[in-house]
Formats: C-alpha cells, structure tokens, sequence
C-alpha cells in the first residue's frame, strides 16, 4: 500500500477531492495549515432536504472533508492513509442561504489516532450551526 499523495497548494487541495463527494457537493478548500483547515461550501437546493431546510449529511460532508483533508496533512512519517472509526455531530442551527464555513482544528495528534473537532457556521451570519468531531485510525504498511 503506497503513501497517499498530500497535495502542495491550495489548487491541489481543491483538485484532490473535484472527483469525488467533496466536489459533488461544491466544498472548496480555503487554507490549510498544520493546526487549522479552513472550507467552504454554498447553500443551494441540491443539499438540502426535501422539506427546504439544510440536510443534515450536507453538514456532516463539509465537517468530515475538512477533518480529513486535515488528517492527510498532518499524516505521520511513513503512514499510508487514515480512515474514519468515530463521528459526531450537535445541531444547533441551520441556514438557507449563503456560505457554510469550517474550521477544523486537532483535538489530538497520535501515532495510530487522530482526533479533530470542527465548527461549522452561517459564514454571513457568523454563528455556529453544528459542532463535529472525529476519530481518525492512522493506516501503516502491513509488514
């Protein structure tokens, strides 16, 4: 099993997931560093539920790219990948309009677990509509 690629910049932050769900669903990486990870994503119909309000796995995707994306950048020496055992969410809001902002910041930093929290809120509004936190199983080389 190979190491996966970290991406360098920004761009390549973004092109990483365009593919996949994070793409899917318009997350667009803001800033990344090695305690913080920085994202967005817009508000539209396409996620959020039936009943016109913010489905909850919109929040959740946005919570846990940024939590990932911020595991693979802090990956140890010589590990291959991660991937998530553990998440949890609080709701204590919504928004129907506008940007949803992330930041996801590491609780802990270990040899086989990672922990991140991340707060996600109505980026115009500043208020947190959802806390989120989970836990990473750090993968290495079968020997």
């Amino acid at each position: 099993m190979s190491r996966i690629r970290i991406p360098k910049n920004i761009s390549e932050w973004n092109e990483f997931g365009k593919d996949y769900l994070p793409g899917h669903v318009g997350i667009e990486i803001l800033s990344v560093g090695q305690d913080e990870l920085r994202a967005r994503m817009k508000v539209r119909q396409n996620i959020c539920a039936p009943n016109g309000f913010l489905h909850a796995a919109s929040v959740v995707a946005l919570a846990d790219t940024a939590c990932g994306y911020a595991t693979v950048n802090n990956l140890p020496e010589g590990a291959t990948g991660f991937t998530t055992i553990e998440l949890k969410t609080n709701f204590i809001g919504t928004s129907l309009e506008g940007n949803l902002a992330c930041i996801a910041r590491p609780a802990h930093m270990g040899r086989t677990t990672h922990v991140w929290d991340a707060e996600v809120s109505a980026e115009e509004a500043e208020r947190p509509i959802a806390y989120f936190r989970c836990t990473q199983m750090i993968l290495w080389p079968k020997t």
